[in-house]
């Protein structure tokens, strides 16, 4: 019996020795959900494959990913991070790629106290500053800051009206009310408005309206390829004004999948886009062209996209947060470790990424101005940068 219990405790003590050095290097774990899947696929891939290329080790931390695919569902983003903070015991979570699903995650960083990192444009997702939106962060230009950009250049073109065909979601209505206030303040009248599903196979009905209505210019607003599905059914129904997209559409898949259909339509965009065509003088061509090269030395030549760049610049935010958050001596899988990376995410300033420059406050978690944006259009199949637009 003595030998037995000596056998016994001498077991505990070696599990307990083995243990402390583990503790004391405890992993930083990082909880990524994507829509690797689904209607979202183009964009979720890229941010999927960026994961790859964000720092292992920060700060003699080792940092680990873990990365799920929603499909572009808002009940799988939920139930992922859920998964991620409760299971995995993560430090943070980035995504998801869309609107929808990353509002739907909002309440559980709250509820959780977790800090999340949207790779998603719509305004709501991180405003107000408040509640559990205290807990959320995001890297895309905010719809306002693009919109714009839009209503400068369709003042600058000439245009006095303008159609809409967005997403039936949160991404599509965010954009309608952002871009008619936009439009009124440049005296340009919206005259029609139509709507279609980001699974949709026909848009025909929206487009004969669209087109009967004889705007100067019809705005797309969507994401990923079902962009392409309006753009081309307008111009086989041979509407000559000018074609509009939103950030959303920036992305290579769409050139492919829309083929000649997308030649002359204009856009706002990230930096990243057109990184290479920038004067040396932008503020973001550097930190653009540092991402750019290590994607495509991965991945191939022509293959970057700016939704990959979402995600880079969201590992750019926790790599530079992670430093600061360590000072306290909170440690990685504990609630003061998360409040204190929460907090260091917020107090970023001047950080250059592949999309903007961030600076982070108490009353802005988006943390992009106007150096976030070009204007750009698609000239003989290929993203263009338009200066005097």
């Amino acid at each position: 019996m003595k030998l037995k219990q000596s056998l016994r405790l001498s077991m505990l003590a070696g599990a307990v020795a083995f243990a402390l050095p583990m503790l004391a290097s405890a992993q930083i774990k990082v909880g990524i959900t994507v829509a690797s899947t689904g209607p979202a696929a183009s964009l979720g891939i890229p941010e999927r494959n960026t994961v790859a290329l964000l720092p292992t080790e920060i700060a003699g931390q080792k940092i680990e990913y873990i990365v799920l695919d929603d499909g572009t569902d808002t009940t799988v983003a939920v139930k992922n991070m859920r998964k991620l903070i409760t299971d995995d015991k993560v430090d943070v979570v980035i995504g998801t790629s869309v609107t929808p699903g990353s509002l739907a995650m909002v309440d559980v960083a709250g509820e959780t106290s977790t800090p999340m990192i949207s790779v998603a444009a719509n305004a709501k997702i991180v405003e107000p500053v408040e509640g559990a939106r205290k807990w959320v962060f995001k890297t895309p230009q905010n719809d306002q800051l693009m919109a714009g950009a839009l209503a400068d250049a369709m003042a600058k073109q000439g245009v006095k009206t303008l159609g809409f065909i967005g997403y039936s979601d949160a991404y599509g209505e965010g954009w309608l009310n952002v871009m008619t206030e936009a439009a009124k303040a440049k005296g340009i009248k919206m005259v029609a408005v139509e709507r279609y599903g980001r699974t949709d196979t026909s848009v025909t009905g929206q487009a004969l309206k669209l087109v009967a209505a004889r705007p100067d210019g019809i705005l797309v607003a969507g994401s990923g390829t079902p962009v392409a599905l309006p753009q081309r059914e307008l111009k086989s129904r041979s509407y000559k004004g000018i074609m509009y997209q939103t950030h959303g559409a920036a992305n290579n898949d769409v050139l492919r999948v829309c083929g000649k259909d997308c030649n002359d339509m204009i856009l706002p965009a990230g930096p990243l886009l057109v990184a290479d065509q920038l004067p040396d003088s932008n503020p973001v061509k550097k930190s653009a062209l540092e991402y750019k090269t290590k994607y495509e030395a991965k991945y191939g030549e022509g293959t970057i996209n700016t939704f990959g760049g979402h995600m880079w610049d969201a590992g750019l935010l926790v790599a530079t947060a992670i430093p600061q958050a360590l000072k306290g001596g909170a440690k990685p899988g504990t609630p003061q470790f998360r409040q204190a990376l929460r907090d260091a995410i917020e107090q970023i300033k001047d950080l250059p990424a592949s999309q903007g420059v961030f600076n982070m406050s108490a009353t802005d978690h988006a943390g992009l101005d106007q150096r976030a944006r070009v204007m750009v259009k698609v000239v003989d199949g290929k993203w263009t940068y338009q200066p005097d637009l």
